[in-house]
């Protein structure tokens, strides 16, 4: 299991929240999601054999959520 934090803008409307948890939830070998409205993070745990942390960041930016930084542990 692998972790990833993506840094986005800040977000600006609560339903984004929503928007990126239910699509990114739904990337198989996907195991949680969880936005940080405030700080405008997205944290991902992932099954590396599964889904690389590149597939997770392209999901959310085609939702329209650029992605500024992103760091793996």
């Amino acid at each position: 299991m692998r972790k990833a934090v993506y840094q986005l803008e800040p977000l600006t409307c609560p339903s984004c929240v929503k928007k990126i948890e239910t699509a990114v939830g739904k990337v198989a070998g996907v195991e949680s999601t969880k936005v940080l409205f405030n700080a405008g993070k997205v944290k991902v745990d992932f099954n590396e054999e599964m889904v690389q942390a590149n597939e997770v960041e392209h999901v959310i930016q085609s939702l329209g959520f650029p992605v500024q930084d992103r760091k793996i542990k």
